[in-house]
């Protein structure tokens, strides 16, 4: 197809109004439980400082490569991930067969949207426990028989999880402008002000001098090649890559908005968005004697033990737990937009209808989530519960899998000429080093996560 021909190519679910929310849609996306649950307790388990640094090399050569690639594949097919890489398969190497790259995507998203919404829904409960006052007080026993009565309890938990999808497809019904880009408008500069002031009370009540330099001054006698693998792993897993969700919403994104620009302005919120979270809970774990590789129970058990024994501590809580579940949120709604996209394209559903079946489908499998922590806790195969398994699926295997396949067609089957048009024609040094980094150094990187996935690193 020609240029002119691809340039009259748009997309069949609108756009975004401005460059802006699309910055805010595809950070809402990146950001979240990954951000705030998930990287605080890793970089504590793996000593703080050097796991950062790390980090911050791997987003560089793992996660912004592999951005721009899926947003500008999406850009240039304009439809849902399977149909887009249908389409560009074939003009760009003769076949469709590319196509089963954006059904693994979906897939993915599937799987992940399954148990996401079932710990975000933890993040909701959360809100009411706080808001009540059940923490002031608390001891470590009494914080660790809230959080194992919710999680055991699968009418509590299956009611959570059942509103947070309902919520979700609410927002993905109304539409990509009506909808989506409303919602992240709202909850993306919420999530902001949320942020600075939970690390504003982190400042003044916390050890945030400690914090700081638990945070920042490498120790790299405590980093382990584990620990540079788990560096390597989250920044692939933080950017919401490799599952059809970036590639769905660059589906939407204006011609002529620079990719590169769009990229950079994403990653880099991100990844201040993720160290930040990381000053507010450090310096409170370490006021209050705690651990920081406490692991994932950092934010669901720890925290709130040190928030019952500080000043305004309920309060501080509930707006954690609230940051908590914007930022799951926006992440969910980015999950569940590429299978409804493709049930609107392909089934010819309305997006209400569309959006509500596969909310329908995802709840079903979430419910072997619910279970997993209360009646099917002790069936366990391969990588443990049912839980375990989806997990290590999704994120070690599906995810990588997805992100290699995407680097390796827009760097390696995609014309030089298509990939330059739709990153930015005028970027030059900048593209040669996206096209070097996204053929040769992407590619290893990921393999790499693959290979520790299924355990032969």
């Amino acid at each position: 197809m020609s240029e002119t021909g691809i340039a009259r190519r748009s997309s069949l679910h609108g756009q975004w109004s401005s460059r802006l929310a699309f910055v805010l849609a595809v950070t809402g996306s990146a950001v979240g439980l990954g951000n705030i649950w998930r990287f605080p307790y890793i970089a504590g388990e793996n000593g703080g400082g050097a796991f950062v640094l790390v980090y911050l090399v791997c987003i560089v050569i793992v996660g912004l490569p592999i951005m721009m690639s899926e947003v500008l594949i999406g850009r240039r097919g304009r439809r849902n991930p399977v149909s887009t890489m249908t389409l560009l398969g074939k003009e760009e190497s003769g076949t469709g067969s590319w196509g089963l790259v954006g059904a693994l995507g979906l897939g993915s998203g599937f799987l992940i949207l399954s148990f996401y919404s079932v710990i975000a829904g933890w993040a909701v409960a959360y809100v009411i426990e706080s808001a009540s006052n059940t923490f002031e007080g608390a001891t470590a026993a009494s914080v660790e028989q809230v959080f194992n009565s919710l999680a055991s309890n699968p009418l509590r938990t299956g009611l959570w999880h059942t509103i947070f999808l309902a919520a979700t497809a609410f927002v993905i019904a109304r539409g990509v402008e009506r909808g989506i880009e409303r919602a992240v408008r709202v909850m993306m500069p919420a999530l902001v002000v949320l942020l600075l002031v939970l690390l504003g009370y982190s400042a003044v009540e916390g050890n945030f001098a400690q914090g700081v330099r638990f945070l920042f001054e490498p120790r790299f006698e405590e980093l382990t090649r584990d620990g540079m693998m788990e560096a390597l792993g989250h920044a692939f897993f933080t950017l919401s890559v490799g599952m059809g969700a970036v590639m769905a919403y660059g589906a939407y994104l204006p011609s002529g908005t620079s990719i590169m620009k769009m990229s950079v302005a994403v990653v880099a919120a991100d990844t201040a968005i993720a160290l930040v979270a990381a000053l507010i809970v450090f310096p409170i774990v370490f006021a209050n004697g705690l651990a920081p590789d406490a692991g994932p129970g950092l934010v669901f058990q720890s925290l709130p033990l040190a928030f019952s024994q500080m000043p305004g501590g309920a309060i501080i809580a509930t707006t954690l737990f609230v940051l908590l579940t914007f930022a799951a949120w926006t992440s969910a709604i980015s999950l569940m937009e590429p299978a409804t996209a493709w049930c609107i394209e392909k089934l010819g559903l309305t997006r209400a209808l569309a959006a509500t079946a596969v909310a329908g489908i995802t709840w079903i499998l979430g419910l072997l989530t619910v279970l997993s922590f209360s009646t099917l806790s002790g069936v366990t195969f391969l990588r443990g519960t049912f839980f375990d398994n989806i997990d290590f699926l999704s994120n070690s295997i599906l995810l990588p899998f997805g992100g290699l396949a995407i680097v390796i067609f827009a760097g390696w089957i995609m014309a030089r000429a298509s990939t330059a048009s739709e990153l930015d024609p005028d970027a030059g040094t900048a593209y040669r080093v996206w096209r070097f980094t996204a053929r040769y150094l992407t590619p290893l990187a990921v393999v790499a996560v693959l290979l520790r996935g299924v355990g032969l690193i």
